[in-house]
């Protein structure tokens, strides 16, 4: 009986779930159970598992006695209540007892994911000398005759800070500059895994946008570059400008820029499944904030020209007041050539793209059935994106999302390591409109054209090519735009300079 109940809640509950999301390892738990050590138990509990919609990934022994049995079930869920119905299915079983349930992605983030790790070992005097005083005064005084060397004889060039003051972080909002850390940490672990950047986050504990300039300009000494996350419009626009003007090393806010160059490598091939142009789109796009407004402007830059963007009061054009809201503003002026009004679930008829930026469950699969044949759809809103894949009718071609857990991963981490790899690589002063472009063909064309399909438009973040070509694409394009302070050198030829200086 009361395994019937807990199928009925699967019933009830968990197939609504499903519709909206599939078990992945974001939301996995592991199970320790105990029960007798007879034939047919294990079965017993991966199929009550199994009936509660979850995945059972891995099963491993704990411990196995005449009598006793305990094992360790690492399973996917799609979400905290489904976890706890998979938990309530397992406890159902007859004579099972769950002994602990843990939570793996918590576990990994126990005492944070990053760390400071020595270059090479300190083992004797010597090293001591030469690495710390008395010999590191030599150093610090050459530094001082020819400031430029700064660059070659420590880590600034291939050391980056990553800055936020918590103010909308991913999908979350404004959750603070302490829970914000391991999003900074996850970030710089991504550098140097993908790009070979070393980045260390900064967590600022003010909002006041003059004091984050001030406090960036006076640590700027010790970075080569300035990447900008999770800061809330409007004031991420004010910041980022500032910076820009007022540091003679590259500022980067990933949030609007990094999405936007992947966001554009993603319809660049994209185009080539549904067998359009960019000029031929009428592209709705929903959340017009510091990464809307990026978008907009690299697609119009690439050639999209009819963009129409949705805030909460519904299309954005010139018979609507904006207040001092510079970025409306800009927006109202430069995108809906058509001067749409009205609501997003209006304006979404006939759409060839649609673009999310915005909430959870935005959209409709009715809304969706409207758009164009073969068309387009980015649903970005992080975790939960404006509409799930499951929901998707036959007339949307291409589906893509930010999460890992389904096809066309619409991810930063395509972008910002490679970028800022090949930033430093040429100590580039700025990055450029055509320096995100050409970032965005180089990551759509690590795909090549034969392998490019509905669900194959943008390579995983695992992918090792990525990041060298975005890193050479962004190099040649800071040479050709004239921003590059060197020419692009290898490691060897670096330091074969500083040993040929006595």
């Amino acid at each position: 009986m009361q395994n019937l109940v807990i199928y009925h809640l699967w019933a009830v509950l968990g197939k609504e779930m499903s519709l909206k999301r599939s078990p992945g390892v974001a939301y996995s738990i592991t199970v320790r159970a105990e029960y007798p050590n007879k034939p047919g138990m294990l079965g017993k509990i991966t199929s009550a598992i199994g009936g509660s919609g979850g995945d059972a990934r891995a099963v491993d022994v704990v411990q196995a006695a005449a009598n006793i049995m305990v094992r360790d079930f690492t399973i996917n869920t799609s979400g905290l209540d489904h976890a706890d119905l998979v938990v309530a299915s397992i406890k159902s079983v007859k004579d099972v007892s769950v002994l602990t349930v843990s939570d793996p992605t918590f576990l990994l983030h126990v005492g944070g994911k990053i760390e400071v790790q020595s270059r090479f070992s300190v083992n004797t005097r010597d090293d001591m000398s030469k690495a710390y005083t008395p010999g590191v005064g030599r150093v610090s005084m050459a530094i001082h005759e020819r400031p430029e060397s700064v660059w070659a004889l420590t880590g600034k060039g291939h050391t980056v800070a990553v800055v936020t003051d918590g103010s909308a972080v991913l999908g979350l909002g404004d959750i603070g500059p302490e829970a914000s850390l391991p999003v900074m940490e996850g970030k710089a672990m991504l550098f140097k895994e993908f790009g070979g950047v070393d980045a260390w986050p900064i967590v600022l504990n003010t909002k006041d946008p003059d004091e984050i300039v001030s406090i960036v300009k006076a640590i700027s000494p010790g970075f080569g570059g300035i990447n900008l996350e999770d800061i809330s419009a409007p004031r991420c626009f004010y910041i980022e400008e500032r910076l820009k003007k007022e540091l003679d090393i590259p500022v980067f806010h990933d949030d609007q820029h990094g999405t936007a160059v992947v966001v554009l490598a993603g319809l660049i091939n994209a185009l080539k499944v549904v067998n359009k142009k960019p000029s031929d789109l009428k592209l709705v796009l929903a959340g017009v904030g510091a990464a809307g407004t990026a978008c907009a402007r690299i697609l119009m830059e690439y050639g999209v020209k009819n963009i129409i963007g949705y805030d909460r009061h519904g299309a954005l054009h010139n018979g609507r007041d904006y207040g001092d809201n510079e970025s409306k503003i800009w927006f109202a002026k430069n995108t809906n050539p058509m001067e749409i009004t009205g609501s997003l679930n209006e304006g979404i008829e006939g759409a060839d793209m649609f673009l999310g930026l915005a909430a959870p469950s935005l959209l409709t699969i009715d809304d969706v059935s409207r758009m164009s044949s073969n068309a387009i759809v980015f649903a970005l809103s992080n975790p939960d994106p404006e509409i799930w894949p499951e929901e998707i009718p036959d007339n949307v071609l291409v589906m893509a999302t930010g999460r890992t857990d389904y096809p066309n991963q619409i991810n930063n981490s395509l972008c910002f390591p490679g970028l800022f790899r090949g930033v430093l690589d040429v100590r580039s002063r700025e990055i450029t409109d055509s320096m995100k472009i050409s970032a965005a063909e180089g990551i759509a064309s690590v795909i090549p054209d034969s392998n490019v399909s509905a669900d194959f438009i943008i390579p995983s973040v695992f992918d090792q090519n990525v990041a060298r070509t975005v890193a050479d694409c962004v190099a040649e394009s800071a040479i050709r735009s004239g921003v590059a302070l060197r020419r692009r050198r290898s490691r060897d030829e670096v330091y074969a300079t500083f040993r040929s200086k006595r």
